[in-house]
């Protein structure tokens, strides 16, 4: 599929649609992102960094992490085939198995990890973040590779709250798993440069 700016604001797409395309897309609210360029060595190296560590806590917890590309599809009618949002999550974390089919995961993960880099941080910070609250996502953490940070949001009584933002050398404490941490300085130890 090509799709050209201007066909983007007036075209909506649907995960029907999205099945037919080559490459690898996201759709938020019916509007295709596509996925290219292929992400950095530091971007894949922090992503499988935090895969290491969440599926070892995780593992015994019940709970199943995926990396992308995995299909999250999410929908106001929880009809999955047409839905109008389908994302790919660095990293989702899913406690409820029923939600895990052979294409993907229909409804929100309980945690969803997203790693900035220079062509997805405006997208991570702004549709995907209203996306994931919108639709329930109890815990969303923001990578930047570059300043080294994760920003924790929490389900609030209004919506997300940055409940912390963790540096490099601190241990991330989850708000919605009080014995997971995780010592940030072995996911940044050995990226150099930007994501």
């Amino acid at each position: 599929m090509d799709v050209k700016p201007t066909e983007r604001q007036k075209e909506r797409y649907t995960y029907q649609d999205y099945v037919k395309w080559d490459g690898r897309w996201e759709l938020i609210n019916g509007v295709p992102y596509n996925m290219a360029p292929a992400p950095s060595f530091v971007y894949q190296s922090i992503v499988g960094e935090w895969y290491v560590a969440l599926r070892a806590f995780f593992r015994e917890k019940g709970c199943t992490v995926v990396m992308a590309p995995f299909d999250v599809r999410l929908d106001e009618q929880a009809d999955y085939e047409q839905a109008k949002h389908v994302v790919q999550p660095d990293i989702s974390v899913i406690c409820d198995q029923s939600k895990i089919g052979s294409r993907g995961c229909d409804g929100p993960p309980d945690l969803v990890v997203e790693v900035l880099s220079p062509s997805t941080a405006l997208k991570d910070r702004n549709e995907k973040y209203m996306l994931y609250e919108q639709f329930g996502v109890k815990e969303y953490w923001i990578v930047d590779p570059l300043h080294r940070t994760v920003e924790v949001y929490g389900r609030g009584e209004k919506g997300y709250e940055k409940r912390s933002v963790f540096g490099e050398g601190d241990v991330l404490v989850s708000f919605l798993f009080a014995d997971l941490t995780v010592s940030l300085a072995g996911i940044f130890q050995n990226i150099e440069g930007e994501g």
